[in-house]
């Protein structure tokens, strides 16, 4: 990579040098622009000012009362009235009067006419502006030639271009003074910020840039970064907490298990190997369903959300066929699919028939839909989702537990939901139990409690096929409610 040969200018230099440079080439341009005007108008005035006079002469003429020599207000002007042939017939005291100042070849036709001839030809210096305008006297076509000298409008010009290049340069260097303040103070606030970004160490979670007073685009990019700064602290936080948490969570086992080896060491011949052996493989299979938990988590953080983000082997899934694999794969009694199986609250039994809710495990039912619910995602990470709400519903309820789905709930989702009869959450946590490492009970076993990453799962992995789930009450119990985006029957 080539360095840069000349060193490279600041920003405000940048700015000021880019400002200076687009004025100055305004200014330029202006001044070639008042020039021209100010030419334009001095020979227009001069212009009128022979018209005028040659009209005059041309009334007298018609009047034929043409005086000699012609009078002729000031000394800048110079009269001659000749006639078809060339010939002058009167002139201005201080004219020619042998020779006219255009000859006849050179007047076309019978209008009004402008020229401009050399200034030697009337004793002047500089080019000299005519005007003929016709005239009639007794009959015999007359033209009346009025002469301007040009000198005092090419002086005009020349002072005035010699004012603009004078004050230009010192416009010029004023103006990059100026710009120099006022960019500098511009830039101060940003400078600011530099100063303050410099200043942060991340060791003070409170640590954010100034903002400034002005309502301006510097003010809101210092609010954008602070905001920036929050949800990188935010951000941070939550590693530090889930580092900590899943430190935690996994130390818990590897102590079982040492603490086990440990025992059965010092035993020696005494130790049961079998049962250790059962233990350090239930022990070791926890360890692994947490370190597969963590493993999706940190996958699913670094995937979008949004609907737009499904992977490619999405697609469609029956959420009713779903629901009655799940239920038959459910350890104890064999789960019940009844059309008749109504959230609890809505008034079905309590307790299914022929089980004892007092000391029986709960009993899964599966109301039956009205017809098939497709939606679109994951067929393993639908499974997995609707696996632990029901593994979570089925280790909190008291007798049974109901699975339903509602197809095209409001027209755009599948409500899926999974209602116990267990002791029900309260309101004030229903957030919270759907964030990593959260057990409301905390004096349970951890062993069946699990680490309180089942519904943080649930939560991503609706939220990257486009869903939504929450919690609401059941009488008795709570119920899971899950929409999932609809899909037409690809049938």
């Amino acid at each position: 990579m080539r360095r840069p040969r000349w060193p490279v200018l600041g920003l405000r230099a940048r700015l000021m040098v880019l400002g200076v440079a687009g004025l100055s080439v305004g200014l330029a341009l202006g001044g070639v622009v008042l020039l021209v005007a100010l030419g334009w108008t001095l020979q227009r005035t001069v212009d009128e000012e022979a018209f005028r006079t040659a009209d005059a002469v041309a009334r007298l003429a018609g009047e034929d009362a043409l005086p000699d020599p012609l009078p002729v207000a000031g000394g800048q002007l110079r009269v001659q009235v000749v006639d078809s042939a060339g010939r002058i017939r009167a002139a201005s005291i201080d004219a020619d009067r042998l020779v006219p100042m255009v000859r006849p070849d050179q007047l076309t036709g019978n209008g009004r006419q402008r020229t401009v001839v050399p200034g030697q030809r009337l004793g002047w210096e500089g080019p000299v502006r005519v005007v003929a305008v016709p005239a009639q006297s007794a009959g015999e076509p007359l033209t009346v030639l009025v002469g301007r000298s040009t000198v005092d409008i090419r002086h005009a010009t020349q002072a005035a271009r010699t004012m603009l290049l004078v004050a230009f340069p010192l416009l010029v260097g004023l103006l990059a003074v100026v710009a120099w303040r006022v960019v500098g103070a511009t830039l101060r606030p940003v400078e600011a910020l530099r100063s303050g970004a410099a200043e942060i160490t991340g060791r003070d979670a409170d640590d954010r840039l100034p903002v400034p007073a002005s309502q301006d685009e510097i003010h809101r990019l210092a609010v954008t970064l602070n905001d920036m700064l929050d949800r990188l602290e935010a951000t941070r936080a939550r590693q530090r907490s889930f580092l900590a948490d899943a430190a935690h969570e996994l130390r818990s086992p590897l102590t079982n298990m040492r603490t086990e080896l440990e025992v059965a060491q010092r035993l020696g011949d005494r130790s049961d190997w079998p049962a250790v052996a059962a233990d350090l493989l239930a022990d070791t299979e926890r360890l692994g369903r947490l370190v597969d938990d963590l493993l999706l988590l940190a996958r699913l953080d670094e995937q979008p959300t949004s609907r737009g983000g499904l992977p490619d082997e999405a697609g469609p899934v029956e959420l009713g066929g779903l629901l009655t694999e799940l239920a038959a794969r459910r350890p104890g009694p064999p789960a019940v699919t009844t059309a008749g199986a109504e959230p609890l609250g809505v008034g079905s039994p309590s307790v299914p028939p022929g089980v004892d809710g007092s000391s029986a495990p709960p009993v899964v039912f599966v109301a039956a839909a009205s017809g098939p619910a497709w939606t679109v995602g994951v067929p393993d990470e639908l499974r997995r989702v609707l696996g632990n709400l029901v593994d979570n519903a089925v280790r909190h309820a008291r007798s049974r537990v109901v699975l339903a789905v509602e197809p095209a709930v409001d027209g755009a989702y599948h409500l899926v939901t999974v209602t116990d009869d267990g002791p029900g959450i309260p309101v004030a946590d229903r957030d919270r139990v759907f964030r990593r490492f959260t057990r409301l009970d905390e004096g349970r076993a951890r062993d069946a409690g699990g680490a309180g990453l089942g519904l943080a799962i649930v939560r991503e992995l609706v939220r990257r096929g486009g869903g939504t789930v929450d919690l609401a009450d059941a009488e008795p119990g709570v119920v899971v409610r899950l929409r999932l985006p609809i899909l037409p029957d690809p049938d």
